[in-house]
């Protein structure tokens, strides 16, 4: 069982990732975390010194690398990797994709307290990074409508996953 977590930063994929892996008793990769480790340098090094692009065929690559050496996991993935080279095709076909549905308040808030940490948005100001998120999250949506199953921020929690996964299990 391959889960896959997508949805918009400061949605809550890291945290519900760890959760669901440590219920499920399986390994939780963070694919920002297994990027930083595998490139040697951290994400926003990363963004800084080759740029998007290259982060991106990093992202693709590292997402791969794990779904075809690891049978089960659960995988926080990042905000962006479902928009980027047909990623989100190929995590459907490869296990089940959950959306983590915030709102844009909800995810202005929890950006904004994390903001350094986060290349794209490092240097908006809250009106700004506001716009930003509204903007990103327009365009991303048609990629993250694409995921198996959605769960919205209101309904979070362990039971409602598992609800989701073992739902969509039964379906395949």
């Amino acid at each position: 069982m391959r889960i896959y977590l997508i949805g918009f930063m400061g949605s809550g994929k890291t945290y519900w990732g760890r959760q669901l892996g440590q219920k499920l008793e399986l390994p939780e990769f963070d694919l920002d975390e297994q990027i930083e480790q595998a490139d040697g340098r951290p994400v926003t090094e990363i963004f800084a010194q080759e740029g998007e692009e290259y982060f991106r065929q990093k992202e693709q690559e590292t997402l791969m690398l794990l779904s075809e050496t690891h049978e089960s996991f659960v995988m926080s993935t990042g905000g962006g990797t479902p928009c980027f080279f047909n990623n989100i095709d190929y995590m459907n076909k490869m296990g089940t994709t959950i959306w983590i549905n915030s709102s844009i308040d909800s995810l202005h808030q929890r950006i904004s307290s994390e903001q350094a940490q986060r290349p794209l948005v490092k240097d908006l100001d809250s009106e700004q990074l506001r716009a930003y998120i509204i903007k990103k999250l327009g365009d991303r949506k048609i990629f993250y409508q694409q995921a198996s199953e959605v769960i919205f921020e209101h309904e979070l929690s362990l039971d409602t996953f598992l609800d989701k996964i073992f739902h969509e299990e039964n379906r395949l």
